[in-house]
């Protein structure tokens, strides 16, 4: 882990939770595209406000980015690399953007935490990730909707 703050973070975190003395690193990452949204996802992960985010299935295989999966554990930090908290991943479920409801939006617990506000800002973020990968976002792709629990923070 380059990341000192990361790093120091989960030497915390194992200190607290020996049971997990044998995990790998995990990644280190910050939510969004920009610093204003980013700040603000991990301060809502922190809360325990946000317990779910939302992958575009094509973004991931464009990248060559391994599919999340349950069990694992990520450092989030904010748009700075300033270590916040640890999770773990808790479900993933890959579903049509077109089937997201009420209740995923909820769990990513963003702005007024309802689909219209989930569907506005996951479209517009879409749109710029796959741009930049020469694609586009289609109502009928798959995203990859990730649970995760919140385990520690500073």
């Amino acid at each position: 882990m380059e990341n000192a703050s990361a790093r120091n973070l989960w030497g915390d975190f194992l200190d607290a939770h020996l049971e997990f003395a044998s995990q790998e690193a995990p990644k280190v990452i910050h939510f969004c595209d920009n610093e204003k949204d980013a700040n603000e996802c991990a301060d809502l992960v922190c809360k325990e406000t946000k317990r779910a985010t939302t992958h575009s299935l094509k973004g991931l295989q464009l990248r060559n980015e391994k599919l999340p999966k349950i069990g694992d554990f990520y450092v989030v930090t904010d748009w700075n690399g300033n270590a916040k908290c640890v999770i773990r991943t808790t479900a993933v479920k890959l579903i049509p953007y077109f089937s997201i409801r009420e209740e995923h939006a909820r769990k990513e617990g963003e702005g007024d935490k309802s689909l219209e506000y989930w569907k506005k800002t996951h479209w517009d973020y879409y749109t710029r990730e796959l741009t930049q990968l020469g694609s586009r976002p289609t109502e009928s792709m798959i995203v990859v909707f990730e649970e995760f629990e919140m385990l520690y923070k500073k």
